[in-house]
């Protein structure tokens, strides 16, 4: 397969942190972009997440690496003045640059939009917020759990009747808005590209998060009645219900009408469909309970192994209910390119995954570690156009720490 590298040539600048705007530059790099990686002095919080509970713990960076994997690395104290003129040049150099700062601090950092518009016309201006850049809570700082699930409705509804409100996976909303502002900035390339002109594209958590719940916000905006949160004992709908497996395995089972009759005779009970208990949408929603207790029966009586045989034949829509260390053993992801190698990470750590996006044809770069703490500060500056003289002034006014350079 060709590896004609789409983004090849494109410049990209990460300035943002955590994982949403980092995770969109990953996927600009993994089509070939050149993407450097500014951080703060001593690197960000995600260098470190692998140590902090409830994620889980281990020697290996290996939330770093994910979001930062195939950049060059930069330290730049944004807050020290002669910082300005590393910035303007690298802004000068880049096609993109991602943004994720609160607006106050990016404000006193002079890194809005029309800051850095100036130094380059053509500059693709990718910004990322926790609530919009609008509206009474445009300066409060979110991350996923809060501005993506919390505040979007997603995580009063993703929970059981008489349950709380859980803690979702942890970078789940910043993976998805991450594949949104990705979209943003290709839509303002190829509006560049006809245009010649650049853009200010944004998107936010709670954006990002209403979209995720958006059959139900919209059911809302029309005065939908909702049902009441899922009780499995008690579903709104049997034929669509999770269900637990004589081996102790739970699965997800979606009938459509069409697959009634079909998943019926499958399961031995053809019986149900003229049971008068069910026989009419009425009789049927008041006698639930009793439909799913006779399905929990059924379903307990075999292994999954067997109901996988039974609904495979019949070709209805379910999904086994798997843990991470039972996900990464799917022979699915290694066929389509989902868990891929990943070169130079070191201890344990020697795949990740791929981005979402595949395109036929093309190749991915092959995964490559995320960079040291400054690793490429000289290679960069140098790039930039700084001497050697210049160089050592930024070290000595703080802008640039001295940082020892690493072999790439």
């Amino acid at each position: 397969m060709p590896n004609d590298n789409i983004f090849s040539g494109l410049k990209v600048v990460d300035l943002a942190s955590f994982i949403a705007g980092p995770s969109a530059a990953v996927i600009l790099s993994d089509f070939g972009a050149d993407v450097i990686k500014v951080e703060p002095p001593n690197g960000e919080l995600l260098r470190i997440a692998n140590h902090l509970p409830p994620q889980p713990l281990s020697e290996d960076a290996y939330p770093w690496h994910l979001a930062n994997r195939n950049k060059r690395g930069m330290e730049l104290n944004l807050k020290a003045p002669s910082a300005q003129q590393v910035l303007e040049k690298l802004v000068k150099w880049a096609d993109v640059l991602i943004v994720n700062t609160p607006h106050p601090a990016r404000a006193r950092l002079k890194l809005e939009y029309q800051d850095v518009v100036r130094w380059n016309s053509r500059l693709i201006y990718a910004d990322i917020t926790g609530f919009g850049d609008k509206g009474p809570d445009a300066n409060l700082p979110g991350f996923d759990i809060t501005s993506y699930w919390a505040r979007s409705g997603l995580l009063s509804m993703t929970r059981d009747a008489g349950s709380t409100p859980t803690w979702p996976v942890a970078g789940s909303g910043d993976n998805a808005t991450a594949v949104g502002l990705y979209s943003a900035i290709v839509t303002a390339l190829y509006r560049r590209e006809r245009t010649g002109e650049g853009a200010h594209v944004t998107t936010s958590l709670l954006a990002e998060g209403v979209w995720s719940a958006s059959v139900s916000i919209q059911a809302a905006l029309c005065d939908a009645k909702f049902f009441g949160l899922h009780d499995r004992k008690n579903p709104a709908n049997a034929a669509m219900n999770v269900w637990r497996t004589k081996d102790d395995t739970w699965f997800v089972l979606i009938i459509t009408p069409d697959k009634l009759a079909p998943v019926a005779k499958a399961i031995g009970r053809p019986d149900l469909l003229t049971d008068p208990r069910f026989s009419n949408p009425a009789k049927l929603m008041a006698n639930m309970p009793q439909l799913t207790a006779i399905l929990d029966e059924i379903f307990s009586a075999e292994p999954m192994a067997h109901w996988y045989e039974v609904f495979n034949g019949v070709h209805v829509t379910f999904g086994a209910v798997r843990g991470p260390q039972e996900v990464i053993k799917d022979p699915q992801l290694q066929a389509n390119d989902i868990i891929v190698p990943l070169n130079g990470a070191g201890g344990k750590l020697t795949s990740t995954i791929s981005s979402p996006l595949q395109v036929h044809g093309v190749a991915k770069v092959p995964a490559k570690r995320a960079p040291k703490i400054g690793e490429h500060n000289g290679e960069v500056l140098r790039q930039l156009g700084f001497s050697a003289a210049e160089i050592d002034g930024l070290h000595e006014s703080g802008a640039i720490p001295k940082t020892k350079e690493h072999a790439a």
